[in-house]
């Protein structure tokens, strides 16, 4: 059965045993609704908030509270707050009204009650109800439309993203350990910053990219043994402006934070970084993150043309470089989990990242 084809719960309030009476047996004549009956306040918040009901038929006159302070405590609950209310009052003060539609009450019934126009109420309330939970219905499968089409979207951009870093380790062993190293060191330090998961999840997959764009660079000057001339240098920080077109106009969080690793990770914190020359916070946090874990790996990395350092030198380097190359706050995160971080660096020596 579904929430719209159940019966439709009517809370009965009222202090007069013989008019509550009344009201019940004019609820159980309408067909599809069901009371919920109570003559004292008290008892009702003693069940509350395990009332279920959808319309509330409340009395303004109540022992120790009256029918405002009752639709206030109710209306209160996340569970209630979009139910019906009527209240029923003897006055017809215009003030007391206001207080009342304040309060969360939608109509009103006069005293003495005319049974005729009671029912009436309760048949209009039970259709006005009815339409609310049709319509809480829809809304909550096309939530879920939209759910499931968002984490098929997702599926597809992470399989994307995998298999750019799967290309990118094709070249070598040691560029597809590289990728893998940095994307784990990343998201250690992004969750010690106390970063969003959603972010943190997003560095790991995004981080692969930062040297992307060297799949536009010659394979003389990635591979070359030396040290780079000038025209090789100016060639290989091209890496950084090839990856950004990559994921130029991506529209989606996951691949603009793939833009901003694979652009700005050599960007430094006073400014002297390139492509652009940007400094502080005006470098995207993500990339912040980037360039620590990147320059650690590259240098507890033997490379063609240097030996590895050994892992406290490279993190000694790293604090060094606080304020200057690299951002502090991102320094002293890497420096917070520098345990796991050595641990990784241990662990994933020998990781392949094309299996």
């Amino acid at each position: 059965m579904t929430d719209v084809e159940r019966p439709i719960r009517i809370l009965l309030v009222e202090d007069s045993r013989s008019t509550l009476q009344t009201f019940l047996k004019r609820v159980e004549r309408i067909r599809g609704c069901e009371s919920v009956p109570y003559t004292d306040p008290a008892e009702l918040f003693a069940d509350f908030p395990g009332v279920e009901f959808d319309i509330a038929i409340i009395d303004y006159m109540l022992p120790n509270h009256n029918g405002l302070e009752v639709i206030e405590r109710l209306s209160s609950s996340p569970e209630h707050a979009d139910k019906l209310f009527v209240i029923i009052t003897a006055a017809s003060e215009r003030e007391l009204h206001l207080s009342a539609l304040e309060a969360g009450a939608i109509d009103f019934l006069r005293k003495p009650v005319d049974l005729v126009e009671f029912t009436a109420r309760i048949r209009n309330m039970i259709r006005l109800r009815k339409a609310q939970i049709a319509m809480a219905e829809r809304e909550a499968l096309l939530r879920q439309e939209v759910d499931k089409a968002t984490a098929e979207l997702r599926e597809r951009e992470e399989e994307i993203i995998q298999r750019l870093t799967l290309a990118a380790g094709y070249r070598d062993d040691d560029t597809a350990r590289h990728t893998k190293r940095v994307a784990l060191y990343s998201g250690v330090i992004a969750r010690r910053m106390g970063l969003p998961e959603e972010f943190c999840r997003d560095l790991e997959l995004a981080a692969p990219m930062h040297d992307i764009g060297k799949v536009g660079i010659r394979e003389a000057v990635l591979e070359k043994p030396g040290q780079l001339d000038t025209e090789e240098v100016v060639e290989m920080r091209r890496h950084t402006v090839i990856g950004a077109e990559i994921f130029q106009g991506a529209k989606s969080a996951l691949m603009r934070m793939a833009k901003e690793v694979a652009e700005f990770h050599h960007e430094r914190y006073d400014g002297s970084g390139y492509p652009a020359g940007l400094s502080g916070t005006d470098i995207p946090l993500s990339a912040r993150i980037v360039a620590i874990a990147d320059t650690f790996d590259a240098l507890t990395t033997e490379r063609p043309y240097k030996t590895a350092w050994p892992i406290d030198e490279a993190a000694a380097y790293i604090g060094s470089r606080a304020a200057s190359q690299f951002d502090p706050d991102c320094v002293d995160a890497f420096t917070e989990a520098s345990p796991e971080i050595f641990s990784i660096c241990r662990d994933h020596v020998d990781f392949d990242g094309r299996e």
